[in-house]
């Protein structure tokens, strides 16, 4: 469970990222992890990753790549 979304990871949700071809400023981070964390495209095109507050992180960030593209195939909620 982290308190605060940092630096630390943030960089290791740009290590899934940059892989599949997204660039840094296509992704919104909120600095607050929520429950449930989610990953959303916004209406401007963005995906938003919000971390899950009440998640490991490591086990979280696992299975991000999933999450980013079910979302993108589902597209803008």
């Amino acid at each position: 469970m982290i308190k605060a979304v940092t630096l630390k990871e943030i960089e290791r949700i740009f290590e899934v990222i940059e892989p599949m071809g997204i660039s840094r400023e296509a992704v919104v981070i909120p600095l607050r992890p929520q429950t449930p964390g989610h990953v959303t495209v916004r209406k401007d095109g963005k995906l938003e990753i919000v971390v899950d507050l009440n998640a490991d992180f490591d086990d979280w960030i696992a299975t991000l790549e999933g999450r980013i593209r079910d979302a993108m195939e589902r597209g803008q909620d």
